[in-house]
């Protein structure tokens, strides 16, 4: 009964255009070879999916971006924040000035830093955005006009 059903699941298949395999499947040479339904590593598929879309780099950047604590430690940390990362350039953001001088003034260390993470030649240049303060808004009780040759306050 079984080969009754066997052949009528071949004859079924050959009228769908889906004829059988005559040859049997070769092993890969140099180790085993992932048909489409193996199941994989969850880390090799997420490594497999980078490399396929081009996201490698993105992704390592992000998770520099998200280490920064460790990468340029606890102090520098709490007064800046990685931005962005276009064309071998970081951007950085101070919250204040005197933090931004001090960026700029670690730039090479950073790049030497970052290069160590992401890739020697990754990162060329470090840009330091400080604090952005919105313009002193007008208003009635502003005094409008020039100021005079001994004016000192504000």
């Amino acid at each position: 009964m079984a080969r009754e059903k066997l052949a009528q699941a071949k004859a079924d298949a050959a009228k769908r255009g889906n004829l059988p395999r005559r040859e049997p499947r070769r092993k890969a040479r140099g180790g085993a070879r992932r048909e489409n339904g193996d199941p994989q590593l969850f880390g090799r598929a997420i490594a497999d999916l980078l490399a396929d879309r081009g996201w490698e780099r993105p992704a390592k950047v992000g998770a520099v971006f998200g280490r920064w604590v460790e990468i340029v430690g606890p102090d520098l940390a709490a007064h800046t924040k990685p931005e962005s990362f276009d064309d071998g350039e970081v951007l950085i953001a101070a919250d204040s000035t005197a933090w931004a001088t001090q960026v700029r003034l670690l730039a090479r260390t950073l790049v030497r830093r970052l290069n160590e993470e992401l890739g020697d030649g990754t990162v060329t240049k470090v840009k330091v955005r400080g604090p952005q303060t919105a313009p002193r808004p007008s208003g009635g009780l502003r005094v409008t006009g020039r100021r005079g040759p001994r004016d000192t306050h504000g």
